[in-house]
């Protein structure tokens, strides 16, 4: 049998339920989760390998429309996986409004890709009503395959994943077959802490929050982790940091834990809280918490 590889993009909304998918589809906990849009804001691969496949799963930030810098880079990384997927993953739920995504969805409709419409939740809906959004679905995108699903129930992963399997070209493996990811122990570093400040605090302190993690100390038994929590206003930082230290003291618990939890051994975790007034719309900075530029 030829072997079969591929990259598999997927794209969609915020709050649909992408980075479950792609959990789930991976099989490992690469993008965080949280109830709350923008929760992506890089492309983060997953590497899925077989006996005679590779799956290189893309999850790219929700469609979105930019008010700053950062979330022109965050759409340049949805428009990308357009041009240059083997299969995409266009994802939906049983609720969501489509009309912020018109146009994504028009590019998708000419751009000859195979293309999987996953509707997610579907555990949310009747079957009268899933019946109506299919039959929608279809009509937007008619060469696209249709497939109900409940990534949080795990309901029909395996046969989107069969879906996939199907339309992957013939072609030898992209990376070498014990690779996981393409990103680092740093940027995964990175993302569990800001997974934290998304479920710790409201408003618009997640959106004004990114992490750089300044040292990273692997040891036998202990990585030893400093990282700098920059904020975009000094009102900010004190609300971050909390009275005397408890708000920030409860998001480095939280990290620490997860980050055991993901790398397998001990974790010893400073966290810093600092200013930078223009970090969403300085091209320098962007670049320093590594998001693509042209």
């Amino acid at each position: 049998m030829a072997h079969r590889s591929g990259f598999v993009n997927i794209i969609g909304n915020p709050n649909v339920g992408k980075s479950t998918l792609m959990n789930q589809l991976v099989g490992e906990r690469l993008s965080i989760i949280t109830s709350k849009a923008q929760t992506t804001r890089h492309r983060i691969m997953g590497i899925v390998n077989g006996d005679d496949f590779q799956i290189v799963y893309s999850d790219t930030p929700g469609i979105l429309k930019p008010n700053y810098k950062l979330q022109e880079k965050m759409m340049k990384f949805v428009r990308g996986a357009i041009t240059d997927a083997d299969v995409l993953l266009y994802v939906t739920d049983t609720v969501e409004e489509t009309s912020r995504s018109e146009d994504i969805i028009e590019k998708v409709r000419l751009s000859g890709i195979p293309t999987i419409v996953v509707i997610n939740k579907v555990d949310l809906t009747t079957p009268a009503k899933l019946e109506e959004l299919v039959a929608k679905w279809q009509e937007r995108l008619p060469d696209a395959i249709i497939a109900p699903c409940s990534a949080k129930e795990r309901f029909n992963i395996e046969g989107i994943f069969d879906l996939i399997l199907e339309r992957l070209p013939e072609g030898e493996p992209f990376y070498p077959k014990d690779t996981l990811t393409d990103k680092t122990l740093r940027f995964f570093a990175s993302e569990i802490i800001r997974e934290k400040i998304l479920l710790n605090y409201d408003k618009e302190i997640p959106y004004s929050c990114e992490i750089a993690i300044e040292s990273y100390k692997e040891e036998a038994t202990i990585d030893r982790i400093q990282a700098t929590i920059y904020v975009s206003r000094s009102s900010q930082k004190g609300i971050v940091i909390g009275h005397k230290g408890e708000k920030l003291k409860k998001v480095g618990q939280a990290a620490r834990h997860d980050l055991e939890e993901f790398l397998g051994k001990r974790v010893y975790l400073e966290l810093y809280v600092k200013v930078n007034e223009e970090w969403r719309n300085s091209e320098g900075q962007l670049r320093r918490f590594g998001y693509e530029l042209e």
